[in-house]
């Protein structure tokens, strides 16, 4: 009996072979571009789903790209925020690394 080609690549694009993956961030990597090449190559062969087609047409749209930008500028106020709150701690560490010094060249003892 014959083998079966299981990853019915067509006939003209040749089959590439991905080094195995580390981890598995990098395989749900890897599996979500191998489908986004699926669905390009349907859309192109016109036998694409509905459900596939609906999908990029969702992300093609000025509210998919609205929200896009929304979520972006949400991280960098996350970011700023998180940065903020680091450097009020480093702040706060150097005000009593300060009053520390100061009652120590007052005379003062620590257990004061």
């Amino acid at each position: 009996m014959a083998k079966r080609n299981i990853n019915k690549v067509p006939d003209d694009q040749p089959q590439i072979k991905s080094p195995p993956v580390l981890t598995p961030e990098a395989r749900e990597n890897q599996l979500i571009s191998l489908a986004i090449d699926l669905a390009e190559q349907q859309l192109r062969n016109g036998t694409a789903s509905s459900q596939v087609i609906t999908h990029y047409l969702k992300l093609g749209s000025s509210k998919e790209k609205l929200e896009k930008e929304i979520l972006q500028e949400q991280k960098k106020l996350v970011v700023a925020k998180t940065s903020a709150i680091e450097s009020q701690e480093r702040i706060d560490e150097l005000y009593a690394n300060a009053i520390k010094a100061m009652r120590t060249y007052s005379g003062q003892s620590e257990e004061e």
